[in-house]
């Protein structure tokens, strides 16, 4: 339920609906708009009653919200959401570029593709210092040193970082370091970790699962903001499916869903969805034509010596063409919505 108030609604009679709601038992999330404010109820465990909230003064309307995600859905809120990164804004309007190894392998490795991204385009810089890999035998990343690798980075080129968190474990160091944690695909219903993202004052990347539905995902982004923790990023990478062309097909259609369900930032994965370099540009341009609101593109300087995913990884020079042809086609829709 949304208790919409006027936009001539004082603070006073925003707090006196807080306190009918709270007094009910159930949980009130004001949420500021541009011109108005609008009450979520939360934890109701059925219907509320519209008519107790319609005669409150300054309440304007009271509107039943009937997906089963609340926060995260048009409904609660119809504009869009830009999160802050730095200098960076995520979201409706901006085209963010993330960009950088897999893995945190050297302080070398990482400040050479960093300043080379930089200067191609990117604006934040991605580098796994913990590697969830399918192979216990496989390079697992350099941990805590990892992301002091990435601190440093951040310190040479400026630019804000992005690094996975695994579980509850290592969160806390993790956002000690990181300027946006993520929370990959295999993770996504780590419901122990999505609670903990929602204790957090960092912005979340949320990536789909490997068969997570739409529901799912929206889902898994819901538990990050009824925790508190309203900077949600969605990422889509690619599904599982019969496919061998690819290592995953990516799901483009679920952006142009998802865009419409939410009001969250939505970026694109290309690399993890390929597996391949030569499929990872197209795909690209195709997240951006779309709507993507960003994408998160894998690039190493020495891909065939790269301890993880080096052959889904972009050339530096490869990685200045496709930011060339993406923003030229950004800027076409961005015109577009203007005429």
């Amino acid at each position: 339920m949304l208790v919409v108030m006027s936009y001539r609604a004082t603070p006073e009679e925003v707090e006196a609906v807080v306190a009918a709601i709270e007094a009910k038992g159930y949980t009130a999330r004001p949420i500021p708009g541009g011109e108005r404010v609008a009450i979520g109820i939360l934890h109701n465990k059925g219907a509320v009653e519209a008519s107790h909230f319609l005669g409150f003064p300054g309440v304007k309307d009271v509107i039943p919200v009937t997906r089963p995600y609340k926060l995260v859905s048009r409904e609660f809120q119809s504009e869009d959401t830009v999160i802050q990164v730095g200098d960076t804004p995520v979201g409706s309007g901006h085209l963010t570029l993330i960009a950088g190894p897999c893995a945190v392998e050297s302080e070398e490795q990482c400040i050479t593709i960093a300043r080379g991204v930089k200067a191609a385009g990117a604006h934040l810089f991605r580098g796994g210092a913990f590697k969830p890999r399918t192979s216990p035998y496989s390079f697992q990343g350099l941990g805590e040193e990892g992301l002091r690798i990435l601190a440093r980075v951040r310190e040479d080129t400026g630019m804000p970082v992005v690094t996975e968190s695994l579980d509850t474990d290592n969160f806390d160091l993790v956002e000690e370091y990181a300027d946006v944690i993520q929370i990959g695909a295999r993770n996504m219903q780590n419901f122990s970790l999505l609670r903990r993202a929602g204790r957090s004052h960092k912005p979340v990347i949320v990536k789909r699962g490997l068969a997570a539905t739409i529901d799912e995902w929206l889902m898994a982004a819901e538990y990050i903001m009824e925790g508190g923790n309203t900077q949600v990023i969605l990422c889509e990478r690619g599904v599982r499916t019969f496919a061998h062309h690819s290592r995953n097909t990516l799901d483009l259609s679920a952006v142009a869903a998802v865009c419409k369900e939410s009001h969250l930032p939505v970026i694109v994965d290309p690399s993890h969805a390929a597996g391949r370099r030569d499929q990872v540009i197209p795909l690209s341009r195709a997240a951006v034509a779309v709507g993507s609101h960003g994408l998160m593109v894998e690039v190493h300087h020495k891909p065939e010596e790269a301890l993880s995913d080096g052959a889904q990884s972009l050339y530096p020079e490869q990685f200045e063409v496709l930011c060339r042809e993406i923003r030229a086609i950004f800027d076409v829709f961005q015109l577009a919505d203007s005429v």
